[in-house]
């Protein structure tokens, strides 16, 4: 019996090795007839950005729908892989793009080098990114959405490059990391002490940044309705993008970004450094997030001025209500279509 539950264990493994070995591609756009949509765009490519090769995933009905690009987290971590489940509504009314980021997931390289690993340069790849897709397009300008180290990321873009965006959009927006790891800390501490978790407790207090993570997802702080990765491990198999190396280089390219990356743009939190922005901005914020506390991008969102700005609330998630409530998700994001 044991004998042939290792035998099956390995078939199954074989079979979804098999599986990402014969499909790396993005499925075709279909109508609710399994149609093909007529002048629909869907491609996987490679673009050289800042001399080296880097993926990008465009989807859309049409290409005459506004440019929709994302700034996936981190830094390193890709939102490629989770593109099937949150994306086909949305490709309904944007041309979707998302981009592995240099050394990230698809874009992973070894070779690297890692003086290259810093905001400046992350920015100029995005415009660079932007210009081109415009360009091919004929667009004029594009929403930008930035998650996590994505918002850091767009939030510098949009202020240097206001004349790109139609608006910006901020999810899990990042406003000060010291003040955020102290109240990620400090909830950490309360749940474990109302849980009575001494392992909780112990851990932070021994390892610190080590720990962090671990138990904001057992406490509900990253993913309100899952205490681990593993909702996200199943995006990763079954996402039609991604080969068995691309899946294994989501965890190479985080740890590679993480370790090398250089903040270089600015001297401070966002909150001191960019209090104004020349385009309308949008905060969608899980309710439950301790990664970028709600309470910070409140502070931040009553400070900022800019000729139009909203906080969209996600009372259902925490870190990834992209991923958490995409139902809602694609609602927002064509309410903001609906009223340009």
């Amino acid at each position: 019996m044991k004998k042939l539950t290792i035998i099956l264990g390995v078939l199954a493994v074989l079979l979804v090795a098999g599986l990402y070995v014969t499909r790396v591609r993005t499925p075709r756009i279909e109508n609710q007839n399994g149609e093909s949509v007529p002048g629909a765009v869907a491609s996987l490519e490679p673009v050289e950005l800042g001399g080296r090769e880097q993926w990008i995933l465009i989807r859309g009905h049409s290409t005459s729908n506004p440019l929709l690009l994302f700034l996936h987290g981190g830094p390193g971590m890709p939102m490629m892989y989770m593109a099937h489940v949150f994306g086909h509504g949305l490709e309904q009314d944007f041309l979707v793009v998302h981009w592995d980021q240099r050394g990230a997931g698809k874009s992973y390289d070894p070779d690297l080098p890692v003086e290259t690993m810093n905001v400046e340069q992350f920015l100029s790849d995005t415009h660079e990114l932007v210009r081109r897709l415009t360009r091919r397009f004929g667009h004029e300008r594009i929403y930008l959405a930035g998650h996590s180290w994505g918002s850091y990321l767009g939030t510098l873009y949009a202020a240097r490059h206001p004349e790109r965006l139609h608006a910006y959009i901020g999810i899990g927006q990042v406003v000060d990391e010291r003040r955020a790891t102290e109240i990620a800390d400090a909830f950490i501490r309360r749940r474990a002490r109302e849980t009575g978790d001494e392992e909780a407790l112990a851990e932070l207090n021994d390892q610190g940044a080590a720990a962090r993570e671990k138990w904001l997802f057992r406490f509900g702080g990253e993913l309100y309705h899952h205490t681990n990765w593993t909702p996200f491990l199943l995006a990763g198999l079954f996402a039609p993008e991604y080969s068995l190396t691309d899946a294994v280089n989501v965890g190479r390219g985080s740890s590679f970004s993480s370790r090398h990356m250089n903040f270089n743009a600015i001297d401070g939190p966002l909150i001191e450094e960019v209090t104004r922005l020349e385009v309308p901005v949008y905060f969608f914020q899980g309710r439950h997030d301790f990664v970028t506390p709600a309470v910070l991008v409140e502070e931040y969102h009553a400070r900022l001025e800019a000729p139009a700005k909203d906080i969209v609330w996600f009372d259902d998630s925490a870190h990834f209500p992209f991923f958490e409530q995409p139902q809602r998700f694609t609602a927002e994001m064509r309410r903001l279509l609906a009223e340009r």
